[in-house]
């Protein structure tokens, strides 16, 4: 907290056990060993070391003071000075039991410190007020004290229903009422595997049994218990078999697995910027649920409405970092979450039509519609940050000389190797609307710079108007590309109906002549021998829409403005696109139109149409 460059981190076991604790700087990549008790105790039993630090002890910053750093052995231990020294401030908070504190048993023996009895397992200030601490042991000890560690009070004999000797294995203060925390004891190597999960509001006094809604069954013992740091009584529940979410305080649970696997949830962060539910399972995985706002603001009129549109988070146009190379089968690659802002809505019920969701910008115009499920609940829909691409290319004729690529069952196919221009957003402002069944729902959602580029936002306001200039022009040309393709795929049908009698061989012929024509422009604006089956780009040169489509990459790379060269580039693009167009206009109104005039003075039906 508070210094994002430093990491602390904690481990014991491997033949130390003296609670190895290290300070990592993310700046210069260096660490420092500040071990609490650097005794070397490899082999030693628990009942013959100093301080008895389990595998997994705690280690704590404080929410009050990111200088002050509590640990557990059997003590609480303390730093001010950045582990340089550290200091006791509580008694022998365990039972203490030597018999269960000797060998470790077996064939070959492990006292490493990963088995020790008698620890404090579990360590939580909180953040209302200082000074305010709780410990647990995994002896089954839940002890506090309110004046930093002056007095401590054992606070076990006030929990009703739970057994002994269990691993007090997490402890949650609450940030909304300093008298508040909530527990999860681990029993299973007791072998009970109940949950027992409890609440207390007066510094552990009197603690309330908090499991209803958790299945009792092999795999339902707790670990972890975390309280949403925006919405009270919100609370997170991990087990050994899934995680759980209460919206009452713990009053009732329901599961909150969705795509998880039913693995152990042995730990739960909330990332309180992003609203990001981070797990830790024992599996040694990492899973995110993006964006959990609309469980933190879900109401009970929100729940009773047909429709509810969430408000959504700010969405950051991230752009791509440099990274090192990796292997592509990396095992430990984890995910990325989706690119783009995440739309959140409720609906009671499936609508009559389809629910829509757009995007609008600042003067009110819609930039992207998306496809919204209509099914009842919350449901996400993720915006990718990117206006209405350029209109698609269709072809209705085969590659040149390559007759056996077909069209599909639509009558064309797909322009190979070609891009569309989907302009990224600025930063601004944006409306998003919900249309369900004629009501309309809306919230605005702003799209921030990336905070790690070196444009500026105006750098990116010139860099739009580039694209959305190259934009048109894309969109001009795939209009003539349209055009022309569907005239020619009509002239191979106009030839196929007439025949190769000779009284046809007029027709015939003007119809070859105009296709020719027409290939000719169209061979200036794509490449028409690509077959999309290997090295088409570097066998044959690329037409204006490819040139105009690289171009748009190139410039939108980044968040700066368009170089000197972009511009002139562009210029000379657009310029031969400009002949081109005059070039189809002619052709159209003079070429075509004298075709049909021959084929009526044919009497034949079949008139081409300039229509796409």
């Amino acid at each position: 907290p508070v210094d994002p460059n430093i990491i602390w981190s904690s481990s014991s076991g491997n033949g130390s056990g003296g609670g190895i604790v290290t300070i990592y700087d993310v700046r210069n990549h260096q660490s420092r060993n500040v071990e609490i008790w650097p005794e070397d105790v490899g082999g030693a039993t628990a009942a013959q070391v100093k301080y008895r630090f389990n595998w997994e002890f705690p280690i704590l910053i404080s929410p009050h003071d990111h200088n002050k750093v509590y640990a557990g052995s059997q003590f609480v231990h303390v730093t001010t000075d950045q582990g340089q020294s550290w200091k006791i401030i509580s008694p022998d908070l365990t039972r203490n039991d030597k018999s269960r504190m000797g060998f470790s048993g077996g064939l070959t023996g492990d006292n490493i410190g990963v088995e020790y009895a008698g620890v404090v397992f579990a360590l939580a200030e909180s953040p209302k007020t200082a000074g305010v601490l709780w410990a647990g042991t995994n002896d089954g000890l839940v002890q506090v004290t309110r004046d930093g560690g002056q007095h401590w009070t054992n606070v076990t004999a006030n929990i009703p229903g739970l057994p002994e000797w269990g691993t007090v294995s997490s402890i949650e203060a609450s940030r909304f009422d300093a008298g508040t925390a909530y527990i999860t004891v681990d029993l299973h190597q007791v072998n009970n595997r109940d949950p027992f999960v409890y609440k207390t509001a007066d510094y552990g006094q009197t603690w309330t049994p908090i499991v209803n809604g958790i299945p009792h069954s092999m795999l339902s013992y707790a670990h972890c218990i975390r309280e949403d740091p925006v919405r009270q009584g919100l609370l997170f529940l991990g087990t050994e078999n899934a995680i759980y979410v209460s919206f009452n305080d713990g009053a009732n649970w329901q599961p909150l697995q969705s795509n998880l696997p039913h693995a152990p949830v042995y730990w739960i962060a909330i990332q309180p910027h992003f609203h990001d539910l981070v797990l830790a399972t024992y599996g040694r995985g990492f899973w995110i649920m993006d964006d959990i706002s609309p469980l933190e603001q879900m109401t009970a009129p929100d729940l009773s409405s047909a429709a509810h549109l969430f408000p959504p988070r700010d969405a950051y146009r991230f752009r791509n970092a440099t990274q090192p190379d990796t292997m592509p089968n990396d095992p430990t690659a984890g995910q990325n979450p989706p690119y783009g802002a995440s739309l959140d809505y409720f609906l009671k019920s499936s609508p009559k039509a389809p629910p829509r969701l757009s995007i609008l910008d600042a003067a009110g115009h819609t930039v992207r519609t998306l496809v919204a499920s209509p099914r009842p609940g919350i449901n996400r829909v993720i915006w990718d940050l990117r206006f209405e691409g350029t209109k698609p290319i269709r072809l209705r004729t085969s590659p040149l000389y390559a007759p056996e690529i077909l069209l599909n069952a639509q009558g064309w196919r797909p322009a190979p190797g070609e891009r569309a221009i989907s302009i990224l957003a600025p930063p601004g402002v944006y409306t998003v609307k919900l249309t369900v069944d004629g009501q309309d729902y809306t919230r605005p959602l702003h799209v921030l710079k990336d905070p790690h580029s070196n444009g500026s936002e105006g750098d990116i306001q010139l860099q739009t108007k580039f694209l959305t200039s190259l934009s048109g022009t894309m969109n001009t040309m795939v209009d003539a590309v349209n055009r022309i393709e569907s005239l020619r795929a009509q002239l191979l049908e106009l030839k196929s109906a007439v025949g190769t009698e000779e009284a046809s061989t007029p027709i015939r012929s003007a119809a070859d002549q105009l296709s020719d024509k027409l290939v000719a422009i169209e061979e200036q604006l794509i490449q028409l021998r690509t077959t999309g089956r290997g090295q088409d780009d570097v066998r044959f040169p690329p037409g204006l829409v490819h040139k105009i489509g690289y171009l748009a990459g190139d410039v939108e790379s980044s968040d700066y403005q368009p170089t000197t060269q972009d511009v002139a580039v562009r210029d000379e693009l657009q310029e031969q696109a400009a002949t081109q167009q005059q070039h189809l206009k002619l052709l159209l109104e003079k070429d075509l139109a004298d075709f049909n005039a021959l084929l009526r003075q044919r009497n034949v039906p079949n008139v081409i149409s300039n229509n796409p």
